[in-house]
């Protein structure tokens, strides 16, 4: 964390006609600095409505599927809905299954065993669903890449629906009655970034008269598949979801019911984050697990009661779960022999569960920031889960190296494959140079909407006019803002083991209490009295009928003054706001050029500039005293740089406030 990489905004969001516009100053510079300065745009996202909602005939495959179940209804089919085991996979086909089954269709379900039979469509089960009687099967999260399967169905006799939101491979489609996905070539659906859930969703209102009560009967479900599966939380979705939210705090259906009122736990508030990181990981146990039925049930089911003992069965699998996921995670490091990989991670084994490597597969990629391969191995064959880094389009890299692969799907982040075990060595390799070829940028670790340099900004009423912006998610993260050279006034750990750290800052002459989440001031290497920069959320706090507004920190290191620094020596005037707590005084000028006299050229690069910077002097001002030198004409160089520019002696008086520099910083400070 010590040495983490942050991205501070120095230049600020230009918010005057959002404020103008009623928005709050805070919300206003949020959202200016992600790109939204129309008012218009704003009261998009932030008051969306149905207006969001698209014409799912738009969606091309739409109309002919919409005629295929009318004649399953009207000629009283057999029908299953074949979904997936994941969370978007498991919503997706209740909420299809139930909706057929309101129209009177006899409908069951079918999920494969993620052990036995692994993702998507198969020929077995496609002969098991034929032999019971069904002339249709209706897809949903899979079956875009499963050209063979279809063409097995079809020499059955048995009809399919396909649809997805994956990636679509070049080449044919599935032959199938009707073919949706809103990622396929040339689809003019506006909405790519649909979840299975959604685009199963999507499909139910295009068969019913009265698409809002569709939306009524299901948003919870899409809204959990949808956060459940990271798709982004903008537009259409972003509605979809708070409708759905909605519906889980006001009027859930019973298997959430149970899951947000666990007997002995205290009633939960649905958000995104809730769904993400509590009610999610449950209803994936399910599958990772190889039962599936129980998350099936418990959404299906309509009696509370039943939904309880479901919801019990589905914690205590999750924690089972989280004990497979640590033995697999303790076995991989093993495998690493403490070695930090510069490249994609590819590991095997013969024990691992396959069901939960996945899990694993995402915590080496968080820890070493490169794509993670972890393949479970039964004989002679090989099924692998896929977690990818910030920027490494992992399908891609896949496509590039499936002449080793039998069979492949997914996405960009995640994915998963299947291949024989002679060929793990040369896909290795292959995925090495791949990546070799294809090296991300490197991604911050830490990225700041904005930079604050008043705390008036963090006011009781700006910080909860924030929450507008739920639900957060992909594409819509939690706002995080960033102080910089503030004091720490004090830190100490709090909690079981001390392992929170609790500390207090003072900003712009307020004190301001936060709290780090599972860090130490050790492991920062930070103390009491240190100038720190800290990034944060902003929250608000109650406690004892005392409202504050507290920093719930996601970085906190000793203040680093290197980027504004090089923006000052680059005479960027974007920035200059941020540096007027900084602005030189006549003194500093005087005691610089004196010291200066002994320099006779300025350093090359930052480094080196600042490793002569006076003592007692702060690297910022000391920057913009250079800067300042040479736009007077005390400082001299070819290119016009500060940098390498050597300092020469005028026979008249420099007028320093004459400066661009200091004309704006004294702007600035009034």
């Amino acid at each position: 964390m010590t040495d983490s990489i942050w991205k501070i905004p120095y230049s600020r969001p230009d918010s005057r006609a959002l404020e103008e516009a009623g928005i709050s100053p805070l919300l206003a510079r949020v959202l200016a600095s992600r790109g939204i300065t129309d008012p218009r745009e704003a009261r998009s996202l932030l008051v969306s409505g149905p207006e969001q909602l698209h014409d799912p005939m738009e969606m091309l495959g739409m109309r002919k599927a919409c005629e295929r179940i009318r004649k399953a209804i009207a000629e009283n089919e057999q029908v299953t809905v074949y979904g997936d085991y994941d969370v978007d996979g498991i919503t997706a086909t209740c909420l299809l299954t139930d909706y057929l089954r309101s129209r009177g269709v006899s409908c069951g379900w079918y999920i494969p065993d993620r052990d036995g039979e692994g993702y998507g469509l198969n020929a077995s089960a496609l002969q098991k669903l034929r032999d019971a009687g069904n002339s249709l099967v209706i897809t949903v999260d899979c079956g875009i890449t499963a050209v063979e399967e279809a063409d097995f169905a079809r020499s059955i006799g048995l009809d399919l629906i396909i649809t997805d939101h994956h990636e679509c491979r070049d080449g044919a489609l599935p032959e199938a009655c009707a073919v949706i996905d809103p990622k396929r070539a040339e689809d003019p659906y506006p909405n790519s970034e649909l979840a299975g859930v959604g685009v199963a969703f999507k499909l139910a209102c295009a068969c019913s008269p009265d698409p809002l009560e569709i939306l009524t009967r299901y948003a919870d479900l899409v809204a959990v598949g949808t956060i459940a599966d990271v798709m982004p939380l903008t537009g259409e979705n972003r509605y979809l979801v708070r409708e759905g939210l909605k519906k889980l705090e006001k009027n859930p259906r019973p298997g959430f019911h149970a899951m947000m009122n666990e007997p002995g736990a205290p009633p939960r508030r649905p958000t995104a984050g809730y769904i993400g990181f509590t009610m999610a990981p449950r209803l994936n146990a399910a599958g990772r697990l190889g039962q599936t039925e129980k998350a099936e049930n418990l959404l299906l089911s309509p009696s509370l009661r039943e939904a309880e003992g479901l919801a019990a069965q589905l914690r205590d699998l999750n924690r089972e779960r989280q004990r497979i996921e640590n033995e697999i995670w303790q076995d991989a490091q093993a495998q690493l022999k403490g070695m930090t990989p510069d490249g994609p991670i590819v590991l095997a084994s013969d024990s691992w569960y396959q069901g939960v490597i996945g899990i694993a597969a995402s915590r080496l990629a968080d820890q070493y920031g490169v794509p993670t391969v972890m393949v479970c191995f039964s004989g002679d064959s090989g099924k692998g889960s896929c977690r990818s880094c910030s920027g490494f389009n992992l399908y891609q890299a896949l496509a590039a190296c499936s002449e080793y692969l039998e069979s492949f799907g997914g996405h960009a982040l995640a994915a998963g494959l299947n291949l024989r075990r002679e060929a793990l060595p040369a896909f290795r390799e292959a995925l090495a140079a791949y990546y070799r070829n294809h090296l991300p940028e490197k991604k911050p670790d830490i990225s700041c909407d904005l930079l604050l340099c008043d705390s008036s900004l963090l006011s009781i009423e700006n910080v909860r006019e924030l929450d507008s912006l739920e639900p957060y998610g992909s594409a819509n993260p939690r706002p995080v803002l960033c102080i910089c050279d503030v004091p720490l006034l004090s830190a100490y750990g709090v909690g079981a083991d001390k392992q929170h750290l609790k500390f207090s800052v003072e900003f712009d002459g307020r004190r301001f209490d936060g709290i780090f989440f599972s860090r130490t001031k050790e492991a920062l290497g930070i103390k009491a009295g240190d100038r720190v920069d800290v990034a944060f959320t902003p929250q608000i706090n109650e406690y004892l009928g005392n409202v504050s507004v507290q920093l719930s920190a996601c970085g906190l290191r000793c203040h680093r003054p290197e980027s504004l620094c090089e923006h000052i020596m680059e005479q960027d005037p974007e920035v200059l706001w941020a540096a007027a707590s900084f602005t030189p005084s006549r003194s500093d000028f005087v005691r610089l050029w004196k010291y200066f006299g002994k320099q006779p050229q300025v350093a090359s690069c930052l480094r080196d500039v600042l490793a002569v910077c006076p003592p007692e002097m702060e690297p910022e001002r000391y920057c913009l005293c250079l800067a300042v030198f040479s736009q007077a004409g005390l400082l001299t160089s070819e290119d016009g740089r500060v940098y390498c520019s050597r300092y020469i002696r005028s026979e008249t008086k420099a007028d320093l406030d004459a400066t661009e520099i200091m004309r704006i910083l004294r702007k600035q400070i009034g």
